[in-house]
């Protein structure tokens, strides 16, 4: 027998101790000092966090998805109702703001930590504040990687990816916020968690060999008159077309580009999935308005998704990076298996 072949038990006990001991390394109590490079900065925890303050819904659900909910002070910037399950905890928590909250509010709250969940709010030209103004007064950030991984948030209104988001920076963001609290256990076990939901949901979608299915997904409108915000290549509904083998008939690396609705007339999805939100920044927040619109207008209401009702509406804040990404893959593969191409 090949001595490389007699190798082989030993190498592959060796990988396994190796791949134990990290995943047993990353479950530890957390070593104060600890810093972590977060979005171009490094950032140093002395001890963990007892007072956080949350610019952005994705951030908020986050931390109550890992038990940190008694040390969440104060909420901002949310799109849609928090999760059935941390209504309870929700309820206590005072909301700084529906939309963006002034600086001096935030710093109100006497933070230990501010956890954003867009740039724009809290970052080099923050319409909240920079992290500088926050960290001369003592007071540690971190956004989640999601919205700094792979993406220049320079360009475009909300920024342009380089590579497709995927789940791994969502899951790093969860890790991350888990050992800053001093649970890595926690982080751990949330997403091996989602982790296995979202296997499944691509699993079930792959098994259904729709064959080419196209979709567009539409987020708002600055007015119901102008080209739509809609998904481009590279996001978040991008990932879960691409995971769930469907076709994105937006070819923009923008997060969320403006595209005219004859342009996505002659592309002529066979999907159209549209956002449903509380916030009411843009006329066309309101899903009604947009249902209303899809049915009235000359050019959107000729496209096959719109006579053949193959309309999704999906939560809002799931299009954008959080811990509802999942849980929108597992609606879209249950949409899929009920969706019906003989028309159209």
């Amino acid at each position: 027998m090949r001595r490389d072949l007699l190798m082989l038990p030993r190498f592959i006990a060796i990988a396994t101790f190796g791949v134990l001991a990290a995943v047993s390394a990353s479950s530890q109590a957390t070593t104060y000092p600890l810093t972590l490079e977060n979005c171009g900065r490094e950032v140093t925890f002395d001890a963990a966090p007892q007072r956080d303050v949350t610019v952005g819904q994705a951030a908020t659900e986050i931390l109550y998805a890992l038990g940190f909910a008694d040390r969440v002070v104060g909420t901002s910037v949310w799109f849609n109702p928090v999760l059935d399950e941390f209504e309870a905890v929700n309820e206590g928590i005072e909301r700084l703001a529906d939309n963006d909250p002034s600086f001096e509010s935030v710093v109100a709250k006497r933070p230990d930590l501010v956890a954003i969940q867009y740039e724009w709010h809290v970052g080099p030209e923050g319409i909240v504040g920079t992290r500088d103004m926050f960290h001369d007064l003592g007071v540690a950030t971190y956004v989640l990687p999601t919205d700094c991984v792979n993406k220049d948030n320079s360009v475009g209104v909300d920024g342009t990816r380089s590579a497709m988001f995927d789940t791994d920076a969502l899951y790093r963001g969860i890790r991350e916020l888990a050992r800053v609290h001093d649970a890595p256990k926690a982080g751990e076990k949330l997403v091996d968690e989602l982790r296995a939901r979202e296997t499944a949901a691509i699993e079930k979608s792959r098994s259904l060999d729709l064959g080419d299915v196209s979709a567009v997904f539409w987020f708002s409108s600055a007015e119901m008159d102008v080209d739509p915000y809609v998904a481009g290549r590279k996001g978040v509904p991008a990932y879960m077309m691409e995971q769930l083998g469907i076709r994105n008939v937006i070819e923009s690396d923008e997060e969320w580009p403006t595209v005219g609705w004859e342009t996505i007339a002659q592309a002529n999805p066979d999907l159209i999935v549209i956002a449903e939100m509380d916030r009411r920044r843009f006329p066309a927040d309101d899903v009604e308005k947009k249902l209303e619109f899809l049915r009235t207008d000359p050019v959107a209401s000729q496209l096959d998704a719109v006579k053949h009702d193959r309309i999704v509406v999906m939560d809002a804040h799931a299009m954008d990076p959080s811990i509802r990404n999942v849980g929108a893959l597992e609606r879209l593969a249950d949409e899929l298996e009920t969706l019906d191409l003989s028309d159209g």
